[in-house]
């Protein structure tokens, strides 16, 4: 009997030898990536959440999504961030100057304001200086959120002075009172109409070209997780990175 129990105490070794090894070789540890980006990149960037994933097994990308003075805010604030995506120049000085940066921040793609309408566009809108019909209920960006500050400039340049009915804190809210009916008209990017088909009409003018906003990049100092920072930053600018921007829209920054 001694000796068959012993047998048996010994397979069982045997065995939980077999499986210590084996989960010691199993996949590596699982990490988190997390990445503050403008809310206008929501559908490139969440095309792109699989792809970086597939590459690199364990990872997880964690987005936070909108406007960019909102998250600069908190970034300087202290947020955990390992990298971060504005929709404009103007918010990654903020961040730069506040201290929160690593590094040089990488201009990676362009935008440009369109007027998103009603399917169809119901009110007959044909250009900026038609957002100022009495009684047309027009939605824009607020002037600290970089597509507000766009606006700004294109009324600047055209001497037309816009009177919505609301100012949103990101693009995204900005489309979304256009597709509930809740506005005629809303100042958005290009991107942002391209990502709503049947939502919306997008009417284009050759004034925005007087705004193009440029997208940077850079890795928040003292990010958690600086080497896959690094890497996802080197995703976004290489070839999958450029087909998944140029898809909804993007713009590809001068040399």
């Amino acid at each position: 009997m001694k000796k068959v129990l012993a047998v048996l105490a010994g397979v069982a070794l045997l065995a939980t030898g077999c499986g210590s090894s084996s989960s010691g070789s199993s996949a590596p540890p699982a990490k988190t990536l997390t990445v503050f980006a403008a809310a206008s990149l929501t559908e490139s960037f969440n095309a792109l959440k699989s792809e970086f994933e597939a590459a690199h097994p364990g990872v997880t990308v964690k987005y936070d999504f909108g406007g960019s003075s909102t998250l600069v805010q908190q970034i300087n604030n202290g947020a955990k961030v390992d990298v971060f995506a504005s929709a404009d120049q103007t918010n990654m000085n903020k961040a730069v100057q506040g201290g929160s940066i690593d590094g040089s921040p990488t201009v990676f793609a362009t935008n440009k304001l369109t007027i998103a309408v009603a399917p169809g566009n119901p009110k007959g809108i044909k250009g900026f200086a038609d957002l100022t019909r009495p009684g047309l209920k027009v939605v824009v960006c607020a002037a600290p959120v970089p597509c507000g500050a766009a606006t700004q400039k294109v009324e600047k340049g055209t001497g037309v002075t816009l009177k919505p009915v609301s100012e949103e804190d990101d693009v995204k809210q900005v489309l979304t009172k256009v597709e509930s009916g809740d506005a005629d008209a809303g100042l958005v990017y290009v991107t942002d109409a391209n990502s709503a088909p049947g939502k919306v009409t997008q009417v284009d003018f050759p004034e925005s070209a007087q705004a193009i906003n440029n997208y940077p990049m850079a890795v928040v100092k003292g990010a958690p997780q600086v080497d896959l920072a690094r890497q996802f930053e080197q995703f976004v600018l290489g070839a999958q990175g450029k087909a998944e921007l140029t898809k909804v829209g993007f713009g590809t920054p001068a040399k």
